[in-house]
């Protein structure tokens, strides 16, 4: 790996400090960073380089994967960091940003780690003094509101940086149990021929938070689930379970082929809206014990708001391997646990010789790959219970890769952080794919917008409303909810 200067925009916020800075520390006590890769911080608050470092071991020291950090390494870590307050609009501090890069040798990387309303004003200054020459530049989501303001920031972005040097982070794709399912379902045999339309009956994709709008009120009340999850995550975890085989794992060559189901997408009609979407706002309820507001009560949220915390919809992909297979994607906040799971249901057998006498009925064979909080895959499938008669029970084979491999598992951020250092695109969305996904969700966003449909209120420490049941009902299936 070649040396590099990470300038991190926002190196006070939220996403800095339990995010981004403890991945970039992980990564440096792994030997994962070359000696003398240097960490620029930049915000608007006027500290210096000493007071920025004791506001990260202060603000960050709690956020690290590890409870008990090597003071060795914490202090090595702390000696890579600089830091220069910076004001977008001054040409001087962006001329004294690059004083201090020209005196580190090695790939430059400017990750926004800012609003999107930001992004455009500090790629135009960085390139106003040739920063954006052979640099690399991370945008996190939001991009933009909808298709029209995600094409305008990519434009302009665009017209300074090269796609090559675009870098559009989604940092479930970083995962190790995304990781995993590439090598399942790409590195065996054995899955190949069952992953199409003749034996999957349905898939479902859940992203659950327990959480709700916090201290983010204001920009959530803003944004909403759609925005916020279906849009990125859940379409990109859509696009890796049903994208063909790529022939490599180059960047190019895996994107193209997610890009191929998204394009193959069902397109939404304002008239199918209602039947084939749910969107909910959580009311106050009780969460792990604890009773919680209702989302229109918490801070920065209007109190007459109708934007969703819920979302439920069903989606098809019109091609040979899919049609005909439902795929159903739910997220949301304050909902009963926190949960990122994919559920591959299988078609039943066409037909038993197993009379089991069994009073429950044994559901059909299912893949289930839990990406948090657990990450794990395992496959159900039956098996007789001990005893005279032939009563079926579900089993499951575990792919416990903690007992496998025993190194600690890389966070995803970590993961994609040395990516973007490394130049490798793979797992960055490009351009094209983050348009075709808004192209898809902005009827429903339009709808939604016009007023139709307002939210369904759910209890905060449920599943969400109970017309997301009733749409996989519809199908004669459930969501998979509580399994351990």
């Amino acid at each position: 790996m070649e040396s590099f200067a990470f300038v991190l925009f926002g190196a006070t916020g939220d996403l800095a400090k339990r995010k981004i800075l403890p991945a970039l520390f992980d990564a440096h006590r792994a030997g994962l960073l070359p000696r003398n890769g240097r960490i620029v911080g930049i915000a608007r608050g006027q500290l210096d380089t000493s007071a920025y470092r004791d506001w990260i071991s202060k603000q960050v020291r709690d956020h690290l994967s590890s409870v008990a950090i090597d003071a060795a390494a914490w202090s090595d870590f702390l000696e890579r960091i600089l830091y220069l307050p910076l004001d977008l609009s001054a040409r001087s501090d962006f001329l004294a940003l690059k004083t201090i890069l020209d005196d580190i040798d090695g790939v430059r990387v400017f990750y926004l780690a800012t609003g999107p309303s930001l992004f455009v004003p500090t790629c135009q200054a960085l390139a106003a003094v040739g920063l954006n020459e052979s640099a690399r530049v991370v945008l996190e989501k939001p991009l933009g509101h909808d298709l029209r303001t995600s094409n305008a920031i990519n434009d302009a972005v665009g017209a300074l940086f090269n796609e090559d040097q675009i870098y559009r982070i989604d940092h479930y794709l970083g995962k190790e149990s995304v990781q995993n399912l590439l090598a399942l379902r790409f590195g065996n045999v054995l899955f190949e021929p069952l992953w199409r339309r003749e034996w999957v009956s349905n898939i479902q994709i859940t992203i659950a938070e327990e959480l709700g709008a916090e201290d983010r009120g204001e920009f959530y009340d803003s944004t909403g689930a759609l925005r916020d999850m279906v849009q990125n995550h859940l379409l990109q975890l859509l696009a890796i379970v049903a994208m063909e085989p790529p022939h490599s794992m180059d960047s190019d060559s895996v994107r193209d082929e997610k890009l191929r189901v998204l394009r193959a997408l069902k397109p939404i009609s304002p008239s199918d809206v209602a039947s084939i979407a749910v969107r909910g706002q959580y009311r106050e309820g009780v969460v792990q014990g604890r009773r919680v507001p209702a989302y229109i009560d918490e801070n920065g949220v209007d109190r007459a708001s109708t934007t969703e915390t819920f979302v439920a919809l069903k989606a098809q992909i019109e091609n040979w391997r899919w049609a005909g297979v439902p795929f159903f994607l739910r997220t949301g906040k304050r909902l009963a646990s926190r949960t990122a799971e994919i559920v591959v249901n299988f078609r039943p057998v066409p037909h038993s010789a197993l009379e089991s006498t069994s009073a429950d009925v044994p559901t059909p064979n299912r893949l289930l790959i839990r990406l948090q909080p657990n990450e794990s895959i395992r496959l159900y499938a039956f098996a007789k219970k001990p005893g005279e008669r032939m009563d079926l029970a579900n089993v499951y084979l575990d792919l416990a890769f903690d007992q496998f491999f025993k190194q600690a598992r890389m966070d995803a951020y970590e993961r994609l952080l040395l990516d973007v250092i490394n130049g490798r695109l793979s797992l960055f969305v490009r351009r094209d794919e983050q348009e075709t996904a808004w192209r898809w969700v902005d009827p429903l966003l339009e709808v939604w917008g016009k007023g139709a449909g307002a939210p369904r209120p759910y209890a905060a420490g449920t599943w969400g409303p109970a017309s997301a049941s009733a749409l996989l009902a519809q199908h004669g299936t459930c969501w998979l909810e509580e399994e351990n």
